[in-house]
């Protein structure tokens, strides 16, 4: 399957663009964003786990990135992660998954390094983990020659803008983004090439976006 895969095109995928499909047992429903891969692939999806729901063992080469967005998601029976967790499975790390009440993930698979070689989890929720950048408010996820991965929290009307010569992906947890005078509400997804110049600026709520850049160079 190839979805999205050209990415020397931007792409924006708003939630009334969202087509679910189920997984091929049938355990979680997928949104896909970018795909390229049959059933082991280099993608970027929302995946929703119903309740009292399990995904069996299964191997992640080039790592898997997953961002908590509602529910409780759970690891190997006993490590549960509710809303705001962030966590990085690497290089050909394996774990059973599942929830117990149902939950709502942001998933990339194999877009890791095989030398990053330590998990990660960071609890978002938690205000340590946050500060101040250049009056920007940041909690860093993730920082390599590869990419820089964080959340930011906009306030409102705040500006977000750059060219990002290594490309950048924004996906909206809360709130929204406006751009040439539209709108562009929580749970859409962007993707900008390298050389590509944005500029956002939050509504009225404002925002909290999560953030990936540096990493479409070599793609």
């Amino acid at each position: 399957m190839r979805l999205n895969a050209d990415f020397s095109q931007p792409v924006i995928i708003t939630p009334e663009d969202y087509q679910w499909i189920q997984s091929p047992r049938g355990e979680v429903k997928r949104m896909m964003f970018d795909r390229v891969g049959l059933e082991q692939a280099r993608a970027t999806s929302l995946v929703e786990f119903p309740s009292n729901s399990q995904f069996p063992e299964h191997q992640h080469p080039f790592g898997e990135e997953v961002l908590v967005l509602n529910g409780t998601f759970t690891e190997d029976d006993h490590q549960h992660y509710p809303s705001g967790w962030y966590m990085r499975n690497p290089h050909l790390s394996k774990h059973i998954v599942s929830s117990l009440d149902g939950c709502l993930i942001l998933v990339k698979l194999m877009q890791m390094s095989e030398e990053e070689k330590l998990a990660t989890r960071i609890d978002t929720r938690d205000e340590r983990n946050w500060t101040y950048l250049n009056n920007r408010k940041i909690c860093q996820l993730f920082q390599s020659e590869y990419e820089h991965t964080f959340l930011e929290k906009l306030e409102s009307q705040q500006f977000f803008e750059s060219t990002y010569h290594n490309g950048i992906e924004i996906f909206i947890i809360e709130g929204e983004l406006v751009m040439n005078e539209r709108n562009y509400s929580a749970g859409s997804w962007m993707r900008f090439p390298t050389q590509h110049r944005i500029e956002f600026k939050a509504g009225a709520s404002g925002a909290l976006i999560y953030v990936k850049k540096d990493h479409l160079k070599n793609i």
